[in-house]
């Protein structure tokens, strides 16, 4: 985290940007309460340390498979200090455990689809299929045959 001290303001055009978000996106954080200090002067927002931090935990959230509704519940339990802290950390030890599960998942896809471009590679070389179908399930090379085995668990 930075220090406070040190951080320079940033305008909401700037923050849209840092995030590849939409100024709309910014704007209905705004309104759903997210960024409850959010300095204004004039039309001008100036997202300060804070801001952007949740930002950060409001797109990690939202990667995480959270909505909207779920999110504006952790800024509740934020606005209700410690005593929610129980609550704050058992959603993000929730939402761990769904993104390893995803990321297990991606790598599975990622096993079979590395394992069909050397299948097809090797197929457009050999001008058949026929000598890979003689290698599997168990008799691939053995970088092939551990993406195929990881992709077929």
């Amino acid at each position: 985290m930075l220090p406070k001290a040190n951080f320079r303001s940033r305008k909401r055009g700037q923050v849209s940007q840092m995030f590849d978000l939409p100024i709309s996106t910014l704007r209905y954080y705004d309104k759903e309460g997210f960024f409850p200090n959010l300095v204004r002067k004039g039309n001008i927002r100036y997202f300060s340390h804070n801001e952007l931090e949740a930002l950060h935990v409001i797109e990690c959230l939202k990667k995480s498979g959270l909505g909207i509704k779920e999110i504006n519940q952790f800024f509740m339990w934020v606005k209700q200090g410690s005593e929610t802290y129980e609550k704050r950390k058992e959603l993000f030890e929730t939402r761990k455990s769904a993104v390893e599960a995803e990321i297990q998942n991606l790598q599975k896809a990622l096993s079979l689809l590395e394992f069909k471009c050397w299948y097809y590679q090797k197929a457009i070389e050999d001008g058949t299929e026929e000598n890979i179908q003689a290698m599997l399930p168990d008799k691939l090379p053995s970088d092939i045959q551990k993406l195929y085995d990881a992709s077929h668990e």
